[in-house]
């Protein structure tokens, strides 16, 4: 196939050898108008529709690694949240624990301590006790004595009781919590059923100990100089997977 500018261009040629300068002159204006025009709306087009074509390919790429990257993230979100279903209830037991946060008792003493104590017998303070059951798990749970006095450096023992009144075993684990949450740093736990799964068949009932003590310390605070009545709370929830405990020093209301 010939090219469009290489005829018009040869016509031209020949008709300028038999038509005036003048008439001559307009033809090859014409003549040249005439093959730009056709390239111009000719040419582009083709190229337009193979820019698209690219262009489509390269969005559709894109896209599709956008998907790849998204779904990843997906991924691994969903494994780490998985991972951390798991790990809530450690993790709270040691935040908990070591810090003395949020109206939570101190553990990691040791026993060398509670030997070499010194009570301060005239600082008298009154504990008293709380149990709660999360709507979750249906057990009946409250305890023993309602209220018992210690002094700071002497060790006391209270006891909570549950039941398993369903025709169902049924496997709970507890949180607590100490009001006022300033006092929490000061009570020491030796032993109690916190942050351990309890396991209770149909209609059993069980007593939970709970052994502690207020640090000497407590009576040199200057913040606990008005403080005379110390609430330990508890709260038990059916141990489920991915169930999460309550942050430290949020506490749930009586049922």
């Amino acid at each position: 196939m010939f090219p469009v500018g290489a005829v018009a261009a040869s016509v031209t040629r020949l008709l300028q050898t038999s038509l005036s300068p003048a008439a001559a002159r307009t033809l090859h204006c014409t003549a040249c108008r005439v093959p730009g025009s056709f390239l111009r709306l000719r040419l582009p087009s083709r190229l337009q529709l193979r820019t698209k074509k690219s262009r489509a390919r390269s969005e559709e790429a894109q896209r599709k690694t956008r998907n790849k990257t998204v779904l990843t993230y997906i991924t691994a979100a969903g494994v780490g949240m998985i991972g951390l279903s798991y790990a809530a209830v450690p993790l709270y037991r040691l935040y908990c624990q070591a810090a003395g946060l949020g109206g939570s008792a101190v553990a990691g003493h040791d026993s060398s301590l509670v030997e070499n104590m010194s009570p301060v017998k005239e600082r008298v303070l009154k504990v008293t006790f709380n149990a709660d059951t999360h709507a979750s798990i249906q057990w009946n749970f409250r305890p023993q004595q309602s209220e018992i006095y210690v002094v700071p450096g002497e060790t006391a023992l209270a006891f909570y009781r549950a039941k398993n009144p369903t025709d169902k075993p049924i496997i709970g684990i507890s949180t607590y919590n100490v009001v006022p949450f300033e006092a929490g740093q000061y009570f020491n736990k030796i032993q109690c059923f916190c942050f351990e799964e309890q396991r209770l068949n149909p209609h059993e009932e069980v007593d939970m100990p709970v052994f502690f003590y207020i640090d000497p310390e407590f009576d040199s605070d200057p913040r606990m100089a008005r403080v005379d009545t110390i609430t330990l709370s508890y709260t038990f929830f059916e141990a489920k997977e991915g169930q999460t405990l309550p942050l430290p020093g949020y506490a749930f209301q009586p049922h």
